[in-house]
């Protein structure tokens, strides 16, 4: 080839390490290049992963080459490439085997290699992998082959070093957003501020497991604040200085759900245009929560459970597995025992999340810490609205106190801003300071949610005929209305009355309670 034809080869390359491609389709135009500066039948890119060659990219060779993980203790050739420093040219006759025999495109498998030869690709002076070259007529390759293969391989290392780069920034980029996003949220919920005994049980729970590597379930109903005990234990853990990702697990079609979390290849599905890592790859060395993991389909889990104990994945459409290092946080609104017993949620995979089980208190159960969320978001509104001062009148902290909080915190939070809407003034100035009543609330208006809170019960008033009727009548009602609020749970319902579930079971017993036992 004269010097003009390999420039006019060369030059698309160069031209390459400047533009934004698919990792996979830059290496594939970089064989493509290969083929044009030295002829042959079939050439590959090969990635030593450990003890195994990964094909990154073929031309010439059968498309499930890529599936393919070459153990290089198994094909001699591929160890000789890789013990040379230099490109290595096997004569024509070798009696080692070939690994690429059967595999050149659109041939029939009879037909074997008669020439190969190889390079070793380093990246920092270390080895990277190799690119191979296979003819299958006898003296493909001319004599300045090896010269000529030494100096294309400066240029495939530098292929390889701009899309690890690019890949590397991608992967920045994600975690950027991500901790942007992770901000955002933080900002527009409220801390875990709290003064009750629940809340410090719950920052001596966080403290305790924050520093392991241990996978940690996060438990509790909508709107308590899971994300926030999650963004806690990683801000605790060794892996704070690396990104902390979240999945939504209810958020996705279940068609789209293993590609979220192991990502996929091009052409795995119908609009797989390109590569794309998953959660795992990006939290790769951080934290991943995986929020609602009780919708996860029954596929998935399986697959998940496999990343958990082994941490090598597969994205879809590939057979070349990844390795994560990954400290997972589970969380869920679902009683997942309940879930697992009905088939709908896997024991073994059950088992491996709850490692340390953490349960975030609903609202209700933590007293007046009502009041200090809502001076929280009562001061968001203020400064929203340009107000001097927002404050509760006495009857309001009467309504926040008493009302039972079934959206806990999230719901806390809307209720004070719908409130605050109601109590301004149109004609209100900056100046003026708004009061909000329990009228402005609302929070007696829902008939169908229970009036009392169990953490102002001994507050209620007591009425009835007799005082061992009256108790037994709050009791059952008490029991009978938290019992619909955690649908029909009794170790949920034990828990947010605070007592033992054998008791509970034998309270409802006596007070004729259906059903007083099961889950």
């Amino acid at each position: 080839m004269t010097s003009n034809a390999l420039l006019t080869a060369l030059l698309p390359l160069v031209t390459d390490l400047a533009r934004d491609l698919p990792e996979r389709e830059r290496y594939r135009r970089l064989l493509q290049s290969l083929r044009l500066v030295l002829p042959c039948d079939a050439a590959a890119l090969l990635r030593l992963d450990g003890s195994h060659l990964q094909p990154m990219a073929v031309d010439g060779l059968s498309i499930d080459t890529l599936g393919r993980r070459f153990k290089v203790a198994d094909h001699p050739r591929l160890q000789i490439l890789l013990d040379s420093p230099a490109p290595t040219r096997f004569p024509s006759d070798s009696p080692l085997p070939d690994p690429y025999d059967g595999l050149i495109e659109g041939l029939g498998d009879e037909l074997h290699v008669h020439d190969c030869m190889g390079c070793p690709l380093y990246i920092d002076d270390r080895p990277w992998g190799l690119l191979t070259l296979d003819a299958l007529t006898a003296d493909s390759f001319p004599a300045h082959a090896s010269a000529t293969l030494q100096a294309f391989a400066a240029l495939a290392a530098a292929t390889v070093r701009v899309a690890e780069h690019i890949e590397r920034l991608a992967t920045r980029a994600e975690h950027e957003r991500q901790r942007a996003d992770s901000y955002v949220a933080q900002a527009l919920s409220a801390p875990m501020m709290g003064q009750s005994l629940a809340m410090e049980h719950l920052r001596q729970e966080i403290e305790t497991v924050a520093s392991t590597h241990l996978t940690v379930l996060v438990t509790g109903e909508t709107g308590v604040g899971k994300e926030l005990v999650a963004q806690a234990l990683h801000r605790g853990s060794t892996r704070a200085g690396r990104p902390l990702v979240s999945l939504n697990c209810a958020a996705l079609p279940d068609t789209l759900v293993e590609s979220e979390l192991f990502g996929h290849v091009r052409g795995a599905f119908t609009g797989a245009t390109n590569d794309r890592r998953g959660k795992f790859e990006l939290a790769d060395g951080g934290t991943l929560l995986l929020d609602e993991v009780g919708e996860l389909p029954l596929p998935v889990q399986a697959k998940l459970l496999r990343v958990l104990q082994s941490g090598q994945l597969q994205r879809v459409g590939s057979d070349r597995e990844h390795r994560v290092d990954v400290r997972v946080i589970a969380a869920t609104n679902r009683d997942l025992a309940e879930r697992t017993r009905a088939g709908l949620f896997r024991d073994d995979l059950y088992h491996r999340l709850s490692v340390y089980p953490i349960r975030v208190p609903p609202l209700r159960e933590r007293g007046r810490d009502v009041l200090l969320l809502a001076g929280y978001f009562l001061e968001q509104n203020r400064g929203r609205l340009g107000l001097a001062g927002l404050r509760l009148s006495s009857d309001a902290q009467t309504a926040l106190l008493d009302y039972p909080w079934p959206g806990n915190v999230r719901e806390l939070e809307h209720s004070i801003s719908r409130a605050v809407l109601r109590a301004r003034p149109r004609d209100a100035k900056p100046a003026s300071v708004v009061t909000l009543t329990g009228q402005t609330l609302g929070l007696a208006a829902s008939e169908s949610m229970p009036q009392a809170n169990p953490a102002r019960a001994c507050e209620l008033p007591i009425h009835g005929p007799g005082l061992r009727e009256a108790v037994d009548d709050f009791q059952r009602g008490l029991i009978q209305r938290t019992l619909e609020q955690h649908h029909m749970q009794w170790a949920s319902t034990a828990r947010a009355l605070g007592i033992d579930r054998a008791n509970l079971n034998r309270l409802a017993q006596r007070l004729k309670i259906k059903p007083a036992q099961g889950n």
